[in-house]
Parts: C-alpha cells; structure tokens; sequence
C-alpha cells in the first residue's frame, strides 16, 4: 500500500500490538469485577468491526490508527479466554483445554497464510481483513446463546444463588473454589490490588517475562522469518511457506505439550518447549536440505508460538479466581511489549544487513532466558494445599458413594 510516496505492509503495522496491550491492561482492570462474559462478548464484536473498518482506510495513519483500535477488542479477548477456560475446565485436563483455546492464535495464522497462499493476488489484502470480521456473524451469536457466566467467578462475587444455578445449568462444581475460599488460600483484594498482592507480586514478575519471551519469539520470527530465509537463498516463493510450517508446528506441538503438560506439571514443559526452540534456532543456522529445513521450523514452532500457549495456560491457572482476569491481562500486557519489540529486533539486522544465523542466535538466546525465569516460578502452596483437600474430599465422596452402591 502506498502513502505519500512510501510503500508499508499491513502485515508489519505494530498498531495492532499496542491495541491489544492498552485492551488487555483495560480488561485486567475490570474483568475480575464485571465478569466474563460480558466481556468476552464486548471483545468479540469490537476486534470484527474493527477488521471490516481497517480494510476500508486509504491512508497510512488511519489504517494504522485502525489497527490499535482492532486490537483493543482483540486484547480483551486474549486475557478473558484463558480466564473462562481456566474456571470451566475439568481438573486434571485444564492445561489441554486452555491449549485448545490459545491454539486458535497459531492456528489462525496457518489459515492467514493458507488464505495469502490463495486469496492474496485475488481479493487483496481488504478482502483478506474482510474475511477476519466474519466473527462478527459466525462467532458472535453462537456466543451470545451459549457462553454462560463463570459460576466460579460469581461465587468468588459473593453472589452465591447464582453461582449455584449456573453450576446445576453448566456441570462445573464449585466446591474447589469454596475450599479455596474456606482456607484462605486467595487474597482479600481482586484485580490487579490481588495481582501484586505479597502471594502473588514476585510470580507475576516472573510470569510476565515468561509472556516476553514467547511473544517476542512468536511475533519476531511470524514477521521477519520469511526475510531471514531470503538470506540463505530461499527466494520470494517460500515467504508464506515458512510461517506456515512454524504456526502448525504450533499447533500440533502446543496440543501434544500440553497433554504433558496436565500430566507433569506444566512449568517443567514449558522449560523444555523453550529449550527445544533455542536447540532448533540454533540448527536452522545450517545448510540442511529443505525438507530438514521445514522439519526444524516447525520445531520451533513448537518451542516459541507452542510454548506461549502453554504459558497462557500456566498463567490461567497460577492464579486465583479473584486475580485470574487482571493476572492474566498483566501478562498478555508485559507479553505484548516482547510482541512489539520481537519484530523491532528483526528490522534492526534486517537494516543493518546483519545475516540470518545472527537474528536466529539473537531469538535462541531469548529462547533460553524464557526458559531460565520459567524454572524461577514459585510454586503456590495455599492453592496446591487447597487442591489437595478437593481431592481428598472427591475419594471420600467416591468411596461413600461405591459403598451405598454395594448396600
């Protein structure tokens, strides 16, 4: 596109980026007070008419000024998923359901590049922003009928009526949040007052950086890895080939990790998923043949795009209910900033003609650091000791339930 002279990508505008950092810090500000559906609803239909009027701008500063505004709605959507999928999730299973949902991010970018692939020279770049506002008529109203309020986050209100109709109404039980509440094991204060609360402060340190490393790796390597590629000689005709082997590398490893992940505990895999992106970096700095090559990038889709979805996950469910959406907007927020700075980093060596191995070495090095502030979690002993007791209280109710049974 061009404006007054000079040509600019929609692909590379970082207004979308700041959007969704100012709309994440927005939704963590409130969200723990208004609930999640309203909110989720609100994101939904703001990020789908912002997509339909950004492919409608003529200018440079509008399209930009757009993209922000999209990405707004997009922001609020991103720290509410993990929030809802955190309180509906089944025990045992929460880090593959909290997957499923954030998959959708590397999932759409397989279909933004299989779309490019097809539509691109047909429809353009508008109609490829026409088609990201279908929510709007698809997601939107399915939304609207079957998207339930949180019984988990309207008994943590004090509203407990209509916590325990909702439960009857969705399944999910409430007893877990009850005996978090019963011992203590959640702050006194919510939102953000919880976040950075003495329980809390140091974790959500840490979990913030561990969003920077990972949206830093995603956005930096979905953005200039195409570039990167033209250095060792692969020519215009693998630009949409390669992210798209990166986000379903994604996709597959994020689903399979995360199953692990429920198994042994999520902070360990998230340790060696960014590992397996600084191993993976590190090779894709050799001449192997193409399809090794593509191998490699998936890999490390799997250890940068895959990895930030787990991180979401271990966000989701690090924190309690009255912390959960401003916790997890705090990340989303601190993870944004990587987000803006990861394409940053590309541009500079792309500009200063600095080859590929030395961008592939810079992203594997955050890979590390990722990996590093991820062993440095604390753990939550309240809370673990608060799970514990809903275990127990689950057996007992298990065995009456087998003894009647045998009477």
């Amino acid at each position: 596109m061009i404006h007054q002279g000079y040509e600019f990508h929609p692909g590379r505008n970082p207004g979308a980026l700041i959007g969704v950092l100012v709309g994440s810090q927005t939704c963590g500000a409130v969200g723990d007070f208004f609930g999640r559906r309203r909110l989720m609803l609100l994101g939904i239909a703001w990020f789908s008419l912002g997509m339909f009027v950004t492919a409608l701008t003529t200018t440079a500063p509008a399209f930009g000024a757009m993209r922000f505004v999209t990405g707004l709605g997009l922001g609020v959507v991103i720290a509410t998923a993990g929030a809802t999928m955190a309180e509906f999730a089944p025990t045992g299973r929460r880090q593959f359901y909290n997957a499923v949902v954030y998959s959708g991010v590397p999932a759409g970018g397989v279909l933004a590049s299989v779309l490019g692939i097809l539509f691109l020279d047909s429809i353009g770049w508008r109609g490829l922003f026409i088609i990201g506002s279908l929510p709007l008529v698809i997601v939107l109203p399915l939304a609207w009928r079957k998207l339930p309020e949180s019984p988990r986050w309207l008994l943590s209100r004090g509203r407990e009526q209509e916590a325990l109709a909702a439960s009857q109404r969705t399944g999910v039980p409430l007893i877990e949040e009850r005996v978090i509440l019963q011992v203590g094991a959640a702050p006194q204060k919510s939102g953000f007052a919880a976040v950075f609360s003495r329980q809390f402060a140091v974790a959500s340190i840490l979990l913030g950086l561990m969003s920077f490393s990972g949206l830093l790796l995603t956005y930096g390597l979905n953005t200039w890895l195409p570039k990167i590629m033209e250095g060792y000689g692969y020519g215009r005709t693998y630009a949409l080939f390669f992210p798209l082997a990166l986000n379903l590398g994604a996709v597959a490893g994020g689903l399979l990790a995360s199953r692990l992940a429920d198994r042994s505990g999520p902070q360990r895999i998230i340790a060696a998923t960014f590992g397996l992106a600084t191993i993976s970096l590190a090779l894709m700095t050799f001449s192997f043949p193409l399809p090794l090559l593509f191998a490699f990038i998936a890999l490390a889709g799997v250890g940068t795009l895959g990895t930030q979805v787990l991180v979401y996950g271990f966000q989701s469910n690090y924190f309690t209910t009255n912390a959960r959406a401003a916790g997890v907007a705090w990340c989303a927020s601190v993870g944004r900033l990587g987000g803006v700075l990861g394409p940053i980093i590309g541009g500079w060596l792309a500009a200063a003609g600095i080859g590929g191995s030395t961008a592939f070495y810079i992203y594997g090095a955050v890979a590390l650091v990722g990996a590093v502030v991820t062993v440095l979690v604390p753990r939550q002993r309240k809370p673990d000791e608060a799970q514990h007791k809903v275990e127990e209280i689950a057996e007992s109710l298990t065995e009456e339930t087998l003894s009647a049974a045998r009477l």
